[in-house]
């Protein structure tokens, strides 16, 4: 069980000391903060009042694209 600790503990002082390993952990956080905020913002579905927006606007837009051709 020791030699787990010391190995473990060595490795996070690698990565703590290793810039690329910090600035790659940085992106994996903010991909996560911005997955958790675009799924409170729409839900799970897209019944909300964003999605129904958003859906609105697409179906405008292929409707007017398929008229003009």
């Amino acid at each position: 069980m020791l030699q787990y600790y010391i190995k473990t503990t060595d490795a996070l002082k690698r990565l703590r000391a290793d810039q690329d390993g910090v600035v790659s952990f940085e992106y994996i956080i903010v991909a996560v903060c911005i997955i958790g905020a675009v799924s409170a913002v729409f839900g799970i579905g897209a019944g909300g009042a964003i999605g129904t927006a958003l859906t609105g606007g697409v179906t405008a837009i292929t409707t007017a694209f398929t008229a003009a051709v």
